[in-house]
């Protein structure tokens, strides 16, 4: 026959000290592939974007910096693509600021209403 349970004659007495668990020694069971990151890229070319597209393909959250793209031309190329990512992961595309552009997951929307100081977070 198996026991399940001790009797209460069985347990240790405790002797009013407070026992502690230490957690160091039991690391989260998550592994290196369940954390996501948010990664800035900064992107002067379209084949920038397309390098840096990885990231986001891999369930991270992407800042695409173009700042340093010179021309009209490219910069409209750059966000059309950003967009076609969004699309493509079902994810959410929105830019954030003059020069960036956010990219996040499925699962991810992104706030459009901007936070001012006077604003309550809720």
């Amino acid at each position: 026959m198996i026991m399940l349970f001790k009797k209460k004659a069985d347990q240790k007495k405790n002797d009013g000290r407070i026992k502690y668990i230490d957690l160091a020694r039991y690391p989260p069971e998550n592994s290196p592939e369940d954390q996501k990151l948010v990664k800035v890229a900064e992107i002067y070319t379209y084949e920038d974007l397309l390098d840096a597209s990885r990231f986001i393909y891999n369930g991270n959250i992407l800042m695409v910096d173009i700042s340093g793209v010179t021309d009209e031309v490219s910069s409209r190329r750059i966000l059309e693509k950003c967009a076609s990512i969004g699309k493509e992961i079902n994810g959410d595309v929105a830019k954030v600021s003059k020069n960036m552009i956010m990219i996040t997951p499925n699962g991810i929307k992104i706030d459009r209403e901007k936070y001012r100081g006077s604003m309550s977070i809720v």
